[in-house]
């Protein structure tokens, strides 16, 4: 029976150890997850993030999105007769024969601003330029040859949400361990292990709301219903958020498990 333990980064993992190997289960790690080690596949659909992995060296396998790669002089070609501020170009450190361009264009973020200033004036406008604002800009990513990625496109999920996605397609995994899916709430400060570092949001900042992951999950646990989703420390556990119920009712595939149970089924001695 296939396994794979899929770790989001949010604070209900912080007691696991994310380089845990098993033989018989395969792991799936998000983001900069990589810091702390080395999961049997790494997934990354932030461009900051992609470009950040691929500079640390990082050799383990990748799923990125949008990883395109061309000949490097169309970078150099699209920059060209453009007034575009070096603040907005995001050079990787060692130029080569060829690169992946990807990011957002400044112009649209602020169209997005200002519509959702006069949709939602209850809106803390200062949280949504900070999050609209993040990762704007050119990323442009020099690569070699043979590298460990693999391009998924762009799916429009969320990168714990496509590290699900890839669980149950690409590993075909029968019983999928859901760590650190802690969702979020607005009106708290932002949950992810990794927020105040590099290439994440500020410590102080808001959550998010949900829906849009809620969607995405969903969809998940309906394509592939003969899978079993085993979420550990559900934070809304018991609770009626889940599109106005709880998420066991809605999706009979899905177990919740304390971490106790957690290392119980999957024989982990001890945890902290």
């Amino acid at each position: 029976m296939s396994k794979a333990v899929v770790m989001g980064n949010g604070e209900s993992r912080s007691w696991y150890n994310p380089d845990t190997k098993w033989d018989d289960v395969k792991t799936w790690g998000c983001n900069a997850v990589y810091r702390d080690a080395m999961p049997d596949s790494l997934v990354a659909m932030d461009y900051a993030m992609q470009q950040e992995i691929y500079d640390s060296g990082y050799t383990g396998k990748c799923y990125f999105s949008n990883w395109s790669i061309v000949p490097s002089e169309v970078a150099d070609m699209m920059l060209m007769g453009f007034d575009i501020p070096d603040a907005f170009i995001h050079r990787s450190k060692n130029k080569t024969g060829q690169c992946v361009i990807s990011g957002k264009d400044p112009a649209t973020v602020h169209e997005t601003v200002e519509y959702m200033m006069k949709l939602l004036p209850s809106l803390d406008m200062d949280d949504l330029k900070l999050k609209m604002e993040k990762d704007v800009g050119i990323w442009i990513t020099y690569v070699n040859e043979n590298d460990n990625i693999k391009d998924v496109g762009n799916p429009n999920l969320s990168t714990g949400n496509m590290a699900l996605l890839l669980a149950c397609h690409e590993q075909d995994a029968e019983d999928i361990y859901m760590l650190g899916f802690d969702l979020s709430i607005y009106d708290e400060t932002v949950n992810n292990i990794y927020k105040g570092t590099d290439n994440y949001l500020p410590a102080d900042a808001k959550g998010f709301n949900p829906v849009n992951w809620m969607n995405q999950m969903s969809e998940i646990f309906d394509k592939y219903k003969s899978k079993n989703f085993h979420w550990v420390d559900c934070k809304i556990k018991g609770t009626k958020s889940w599109h106005g119920s709880t998420v066991q009712d809605y999706h009979s595939n899905v177990k919740h498990l304390s971490k106790e149970e957690f290392c119980k089924e999957l024989l982990l001695e001890d945890y902290k």
